[in-house]
């Protein structure tokens, strides 16, 4: 439903943007836990919503620290295995 996922983008944007204002990276269990009291609908689509932007930030942050390293010479980062990667 379009609804729903446009709302949950929404609330995970904000909710990254409170995370990082007040250091609380684990605000979006809370707001999830919240969400699934009412909708557990528009719960799994929040948090899919969230998980889907902070895995893009940390693919964007090791893209970018990867070419900042190939511009100066220093040590790339090194990836996680594949066994260490969480979802």
């Amino acid at each position: 439903m379009a609804l729903t996922d446009d709302l949950a983008d929404e609330l995970a944007r904000e909710t990254i943007v409170a995370m990082e204002r007040f250091g609380n990276d684990r605000l979006y269990v809370e707001v999830g836990k919240v969400l699934g009291a009412s909708s557990t609908t528009l719960q799994e689509a929040f948090l899919t919503s969230i998980r889907v932007r902070l895995a893009e930030r940390r693919g964007r942050r090791f893209l970018e620290d990867t070419i900042k390293a190939a511009e100066t010479g220093a040590a790339a980062p090194v990836a996680p295995r594949e066994s260490d990667a969480g979802h």
